[in-house]
């Protein structure tokens, strides 16, 4: 696995790079590799997004500069701002497990054992994706795109940003639980080259088990 850190990029730059790396891993030996970044603010919707999932009115949004952008992974609306950690393995599962339920799981133990480190216990709803807080708070939310076993899109780790902007949406389609950070939860300033750090690591071990 090699890792590439693209910075604060523009959604949609990003969503072509990350096709431009599954291309390359189709037509050659191309490494897996973990995309680490974070986004201006945007508005994502999924391939299952409901009516109603964006709740703030698209002129008041715009006046934001606040983008909304059908894309092809799962899972319903979400938000990307500055200060989340967004992470995209971009992996072909055949070199490790053809299993996308593994491949969730895995992506979630990776996010739990990270916060386990800044005494954050994290964990998981049955039946919901991604990671959370004493089963009330999203802290991390997770959503992908395969073809061919090769992953794209991926997971987003609410650090020190901006929750506001979730009230515009129904955060994944889910209306009885709420949002929260890193930050909200350590009540202490998180340092984010070394939060990279240490989801590298875990990335490592975690899918490194399968190999």
């Amino acid at each position: 696995m090699i890792i590439q850190d693209w910075g604060l990029i523009d959604f949609n730059e990003a969503w072509r790079r990350q096709r431009e790396l599954v291309d390359a891993i189709l037509r050659s030996d191309h490494p897996d590799t973990l995309v680490l970044c974070e986004h201006p603010p945007v508005i994502t919707l999924g391939r299952t997004t409901q009516e109603g999932g964006v709740v703030m009115d698209a002129d008041m949004l715009k006046q934001q500069h606040v983008d909304v952008i059908k894309i092809n992974r799962g899972g319903e609306a979400t938000v990307h701002n500055p200060g989340q950690l967004v992470g995209y393995p971009i992996f072909n599962l055949t070199r490790t497990k053809p299993d996308l339920h593994w491949f969730l799981r895995t992506i979630e133990q990776s996010i739990i054992d990270v916060l386990s480190e800044y005494e954050v216990v994290g964990g998981r709803v049955d039946g919901l994706t991604g990671v959370w807080i004493d089963g009330t708070r999203k802290i991390c939310a997770i959503g992908i795109h395969c073809s061919r076993w090769i992953t794209s899109h991926g997971f987003a780790l609410n650090v020190n940003n901006d929750l506001g902007l979730f009230d515009a949406i129904v955060p994944c389609g889910i209306r009885d639980k709420g949002v929260t950070s890193l930050e909200a939860e350590t009540r202490r300033a998180i340092e984010m080259h070394e939060l990279r750090t240490r989801i590298i690591e875990a990335f490592r071990k975690n899918f490194g088990k399968a190999l």
